[in-house]
């Protein structure tokens, strides 16, 4: 291929992703913020505010917010050259670190809500009563602590202004570029995917196991009868779907990135044309735009799959004084 060619290839490589930043981020935003504050709104409702895996909802919808405005609002700016993060360094290293954690909070919070849906599920009460609220809070604490602790070598790490990399934002060394993207994909997105995966299907072999136990004898009418089956309560059962729904989504959204960044790092010291690079760059931009609808999506997901637990609670939220959804 020519050189001419390839300065075509680039440029409309350039300028695809200056609308995508221009239009597709401000699109993400808007749906994004609008509804994870619906989220918190319905999920502030004291029904739903007292049960322990909607309350983790709850703050990762606030959390998710976080990770929307700092991740988007500098990529709409940079549209029109007003990204402050691009050529001051210490806006650059505060974007970064409050995006890598909350986006990593955000990720754990779910998990931690997996967990609690496995406890839940349990046959053995002694892991039922492990789901409560002050557990929730604990783990909540402790998820910022280590979320900070993995990434303020961002602080120093990440600068403005850097050359031969997708942002100009960026990791200030190959070494930072290393860590950085390691701790990313596999602190951020892959261990907390294979234990919601994995405490995911544990819930519903425990979900199976409790409608097929039969239980003690009873007298009803004069006569012996058995109870074949146990259903969870109906708000936990609904729960446990949106929780189930939205593990699959974050993995379709997320992973795309986490592969994109690993094969940076693998292929850093290759030897590359201008136009591979470029086509490196858009791509990166392109599936960071993509993960950012992970964190703009939970309300969607939520009306959707949620039943009539969350419906209802969306529905008495918005018309207070009209009768509640049935189903």
């Amino acid at each position: 291929m020519s050189s001419s060619s390839d300065n075509v290839i680039m440029a409309s490589l350039d300028n695809a992703l200056i609308q995508l930043n221009r239009y597709l981020a401000v699109f993400i935003l808007l749906f994004g913020v609008i509804g994870n504050i619906l989220n918190i709104f319905v999920l502030s409702q004291r029904k739903l505010r007292i049960n322990t895996c909607a309350w983790l909802f709850l703050i990762s919808s606030i959390v998710n917010i976080i990770a929307l405005i700092f991740g988007l609002i500098t990529r709409i700016l940079s549209t029109w050259s007003l990204d402050v993060t691009a050529t001051i360094g210490w806006t650059c290293k505060l974007r970064a670190f409050i995006l890598f954690n909350s986006r990593t909070i955000a990720f754990w919070l779910i998990t931690l809500a997996s967990i609690d849906r496995c406890l839940l599920s349990s046959r053995h009460i002694y892991y039922r009563q492990m789901s409560t609220l002050q557990n929730a809070q604990r783990g909540f604490i402790v998820i910022v602590l280590i979320s900070t602790i993995v990434f303020i070598h961002l602080v120093y790490c990440y600068d403005a202004n850097q050359i031969n990399s997708p942002l100009k934002c960026y990791g200030i060394s190959t070494s930072c570029r290393l860590y950085s993207d390691l701790t990313f994909a596999f602190i951020t997105v892959i261990i907390p995917l294979v234990l919601m995966s994995v405490f995911g299907l544990i819930t519903i072999s425990n979900v199976f196991q409790i409608k097929k136990r039969i239980y003690p004898a009873e007298k009803f009418d004069g006569k012996i009868i058995h109870k074949i089956s146990f259903p969870t309560r109906k708000t936990d059962q609904q729960l446990l779907v949106m929780l189930c729904i939205q593990i699959i989504l974050l993995g379709i959204f997320t992973v795309p990135l986490v592969i994109q960044r690993l094969y940076t790092t693998i292929t850093m010291n290759a030897v590359k044309s201008a136009l591979q690079n470029k086509i490196d760059n858009f791509l990166y931009n392109f599936l960071f735009l993509l993960y950012s609808i992970a964190n703009g999506m939970p309300f969607y997901i939520y009306t959707l799959t949620g039943g009539s637990t969350f419906r209802n609670a969306l529905f008495k939220l918005l018309f207070p004084n009209k009768q509640k959804i049935v189903g």
